[in-house]
This record gives structure tokens, C-alpha cells and sequence, in this order.
């Protein structure tokens, strides 16, 4: 897949209105915590500046939806997009009017503008045309440098397109590239780990991927509903009964297809144990890949070509449950495959254990790399898809 890109055109002295994905991971206190979705932004800011361009920056942070929050003001980024750029970056504390329209007018050529919160409008995620109208009116040309939102159809990310030529980024760019790879030219054996609790948005990846690749590993909720379709004890493990009839669809048989064989179990008020996946009592919730999972999972990994990985083994946000997620990041990390991991909690494992330089890349979309997988059109994609 070709996309149109910001090397493709001749930007001096043009307002490029660059909508970015600055949605960093902070400290209730405001300190940047993650920056990666930030430093991933960088390349492209830096392109343009060098270009000369008047570079206006559009970005969300965290979900104030349709409020002003304070906390959430986009000023707080501006040290941290400072010190990554080598350059001043002006901000100005509204998204669109005539005040921040007086602002892009004081831009010179090679200059910075951080705008506010674009969900500060209600109009954002309903992708409101007079808020994209009066974003567009800010700009010559549009940059999308957002792949994790590409998958919603928001005023700042589709709706400025209809009214302004629109081009990729260099990192979206890449993230389409590296993800086509996966599903044209991967290398063999491929390997997809998933996990997560969010069933009913990666069955359907499941099921496209299934026959695509050599190894499908599953672990969290994803795991817990197929063990139960096989007929084995959950207990009171989490699971959305509205799946249980798509997972009727798949071939439980399929030797590609790998379940935990043990799993560490929790009764309300008693103790952590490690069970057989068959071996879970009614009133236990599993809630982690148990040892002799992580030791049959990472044996797969080491003999892969390409791993794919998307979604924690178990309750991540909870220690003890958060061992099975980091020993699979370990194993991924010193796999000698092509790695590909995405995913705030599936990033934030390998980060956490300072592995992320032995990963061979690190995508910024969670739910937009499971709909590029599944083979879904993804809006902001097709904004700027240049068919060959």
C-alpha cells in the first residue's frame, strides 16, 4: 500500500496543520511518564521545520469529552515537544477562532503552534463540519501524524481532509508499511500472541488471522471464553456472553491455535494458586498465564520469523498478574524474530523492563492496528491511500 506523503510536496513558507497523536501517559500530577507517542511525532515536526513550513500542531489528550479540563490542557506538553524539537513551540489556549487564527497569521517560516485540546469540542468526535471547517481554515496543507486514531472518523482527522490536500506523515507512514508487511510478506514462521479483555474486538481479527499465520497464541479474556467454548471449567473468570455464539465459528481444532495449559487462579478473599486450565474451581477467576504457559508460549516465540503482539496475558494492571505479560515481553525481546508490538499495556511491559530497543517496532495504535489486521478500511488511510 502507497500512501501520499509529506515528501511528496513542496511545503515552504505553507500552514501545515499537522494533526498529531500526543496522547502521552502521564502521573496524576501532570509528569510525562511515556513519551514514546510523542518522540514517534518528532521525525515528521523536525521534516517540516526543515522544510520551512509554518507548522501547526493538532492533537487530543486523554478523553475530556466535549469539556475543558484543566489537567488536560495541551500547554503541559509544550517543554517536553521543546526539548525534542530544539525549538520554541508558541501555544495558544483555544483550537480554533479568530485568537488562535491571529496566532497562525504571527508564524514565520520554520516556526511551532501547539493548539488546545481538540476534544474539548463536542464536535470533535462526532466529526462536526464547522469544527473541521474552522480547523481547515487555519492551513494549506494537512498532515495526518496520527495512526492511532486512524480508525475514528473524528473532525480533526477525516473531516479537515475534505477541505485541505491531505498527506501522511513519515511515521504514518511507516505504520502502514510495517503492518501490510504482516499481512503480505511476513516472514515465516509468523507468530500472533494476543490477549487483552476486549473479546468482541479481536475475535474477528482471530478469525481473519487464523488461517494466515503459523501460530495464533491467546491469552487474558481471549483465552478465557475459548477454554470455556472447548468445555472447560472458568469459573468466575471474565468473559461478554454476547461473543460466545462468534466463537462457535472457530475451529477449535486448529493445532495453530494455542491455549494456556495452566493459569493462575484468585478467590475473592483467598489465595493465588496456579492451576491446570482444567482444573479451575467455580469460584475462581483466572487472571494470569501460569508458568508452564509462559514456558510453552516463549518456546513458539523463539522459533518464529515474525511475531505479532497485541494485548496483556492477564489482569496487567494488578501484581501479581502482571508476571505472565512481562515474561512474554522478555521472550519476544530475545526472539531473533522481525517483533511488532502494540498496545498501551502491551508497550507499557516492555518499557517497564527497559526492553523497547530489543523490539523491532513499537506501533502507537492499539484498536487501529487490530482493524488494519483485520483487514478493515481504515478512514484516515483511505484519506491518503494512492492506489498503483
Amino acid at each position: 500500500m502507497v500512501l501520499r506523503s509529506i515528501r511528496d510536496v513542496k511545503l515552504r513558507g505553507q500552514r501545515v496543520l499537522v494533526r498529531a497523536e500526543l496522547n502521552v501517559v502521564r502521573q496524576r500530577k501532570g509528569r510525562i511518564v511515556d513519551d514514546s507517542r510523542l518522540q514517534a511525532v518528532v521525525p515528521t515536526l523536525k521534516f517540516l521545520l526543515r522544510q520551512k513550513a509554518k507548522v501547526i500542531i493538532a492533537t487530543h489528550l486523554g478523553r475530556p469529552d466535549g469539556r475543558v479540563i484543566p489537567s488536560l490542557r495541551t500547554k503541559s506538553l509544550a517543554p517536553a515537544l521543546r526539548r525534542a524539537l530544539g525549538t520554541r513551540v508558541r501555544t495558544v489556549a483555544a483550537s480554533v477562532g479568530k485568537n488562535v487564527e491571529r496566532a497562525v497569521e504571527r508564524l514565520s517560516p520554520g516556526t511551532v503552534l501547539l493548539l488546545e485540546n481538540v476534544r474539548f469540542h463536542r464536535g470533535e468526535e462526532t466529526n462536526s463540519p464547522a469544527l473541521a471547517r474552522a480547523l481547515a481554515r487555519l492551513a494549506d496543507v494537512f498532515v495526518l501524524e496520527c495512526f492511532g486514531t486512524a480508525h475514528r472518523a473524528h473532525a480533526s482527522v477525516v473531516g479537515v481532509a475534505r477541505y485541505r490536500p491531505t498527506y501522511a506523515g513519515l511515521r504514518f507512514v511507516e505504520e502502514v508499511r510495517v503492518l501490510s508487511r504482516v499481512l503480505q510478506h511476513p516472514r515465516r514462521p509468523l507468530v500472533v500472541l494476543l490477549g487483552g479483555s476486549k473479546i468482541s474486538t479481536k475475535l474477528n481479527l482471530i478469525m481473519r488471522l487464523l488461517p494466515r499465520v503459523d501460530a495464533l497464541l491467546l491469552g487474558g479474556a481471549l483465552a478465557n471464553i475459548i477454554l470455556k467454548a472447548k468445555g472447560l471449567q472458568i469459573g468466575t473468570s471474565y468473559t461478554e456472553p454476547k461473543t460466545e455464539r462468534s466463537v462457535a465459528a472457530l475451529d477449535l481444532t486448529n493445532p495453530k491455535l494455542h491455549l494456556p495449559v495452566d493459569v493462575v487462579v484468585k478467590r475473592e478473599h483467598g489465595p493465588t494458586r496456579v492451576r491446570a486450565a482444567g482444573a479451575v474451581h467455580r469460584r475462581e477467576a483466572i487472571l494470569d498465564i501460569g508458568p508452564d504457559t509462559v514456558d510453552l508460549f516463549s518456546h513458539v516465540t523463539q522459533a518464529a520469523g515474525m511475531i505479532v503482539w497485541n494485548g496483556p496475558m492477564g489482569k496487567y494492571e494488578e501484581r501479581p498478574f502482571d508476571r505472565g505479560t512481562k515474561a512474554m515481553a522478555l521472550a519476544v525481546a530475545r526472539s531473533s524474530a522481525y517483533t511488532i508490538v502494540g498496545g498501551g499495556e502491551t508497550v507499557d511491559a516492555v518499557r517497564s523492563q527497559g526492553l523497547e530497543n530489543k523490539i523491532s517496532f513499537i506501533s502507537t495504535g492499539g484498536g487501529a492496528m487490530i482493524e488494519f489486521l483485520e483487514g478493515r478500511k481504515l478512514p484516515a488511510v483511505e484519506l491518503v491511500w494512492r492506489p498503483t
